[in-house]
């Protein structure tokens, strides 16, 4: 499991301000073409544009999801970088590839870091050359996992909820097998690629936590249930939600640089 975000910490800022939360509905059984396409041939071409490709991940509640994570230097870097990709000769190569195994890939948030600190620390990660073992199975309850937890948000409330999410919940959320990478508001510039569409209506904050592995994530939860300091900023931030929150339960893939 990677190391847990910390709250003061401003060298994290600087890894990807602006950062796409991607999930694809792909067609019944076709997860397992698109991650062996994605981690042979659309991590090191991405990246060689600017982007980072922070992870990416089987939903394990949902199989026919692919969810993944990319970040960008800004939202020109944005534009510039997904120009010179989908506009390159690997993406020409693979496109109908990929392509085929999808419904729809138009599910996609725009975020900056919800406080100077909050974006991924990704220093001292290495992503593995090549992929391992891809077929995932019961095995994989021992392998670390990612949880994205969505929380829709009034219109103008994302500033007062993430200061205090940073002040009274994030402290509660590390423990020996579990810690806070990251958190996220909706970044509300306009779509800088509009070639690819964002859900610009969106208003959140997103929490993305590492565990040890899916045992430790019912534990964990258990833990802030029992948490009176949690169940007090969640009874106190009730008015700043606009609808339920989300959770997304994910397997990292064997490239992925988070999560494992």
């Amino acid at each position: 499991m990677n190391l847990p975000l910390n709250v003061a910490s401003e060298a994290a800022a600087l890894a990807s301000p602006v950062v796409e939360l991607r999930q694809y509905t792909l067609r019944p059984g076709q997860r397992e073409t698109l991650i062996t396409l994605f981690d042979r041939e659309f991590i090191e071409s991405q990246e060689a544009t600017g982007m980072t490709i922070i992870g990416q991940f089987r939903d394990l509640d949902r199989p026919d999801m692919f969810v993944w994570l990319r970040g960008f230097d800004g939202m020109d870097a944005r534009k510039e970088a997904l120009n010179a990709f989908y506009g390159g000769p690997i993406w020409a190569a693979h496109r109908d590839v990929a392509n085929a195994t999808m419904i729809d890939s138009d599910d996609v948030l725009l975020l900056r870091p919800a406080w100077p600190g909050a974006g991924f620390d990704l220093s001292g990660l290495q992503r593995p050359v090549s992929a391992e073992r891809e077929n995932s199975s019961d095995d994989d309850r021992l392998a670390g996992i990612v949880v994205i937890q969505i929380h829709h948000l009034r219109p103008g409330a994302e500033t007062e909820f993430a200061d205090r999410f940073a002040a009274e919940a994030a402290p509660t959320m590390t423990a020996p097998d579990a810690g806070l990478l990251a958190a996220f508001v909706t970044e509300h510039a306009e779509n800088s690629f509009p070639r690819l569409p964002v859900r610009t209506s969106e208003n959140v904050f997103i929490s993305v936590t590492g565990f040890d592995g899916v045992d430790a994530h019912a534990r964990h939860e258990a833990a802030l249930a029992a948490s009176p300091n949690w169940q007090a900023f969640w009874s106190a931030v009730q008015l700043d939600l606009a609808k339920p929150s989300e959770t997304l339960r994910l397997s990292p893939t064997s490239r992925s640089l988070i999560g494992r």
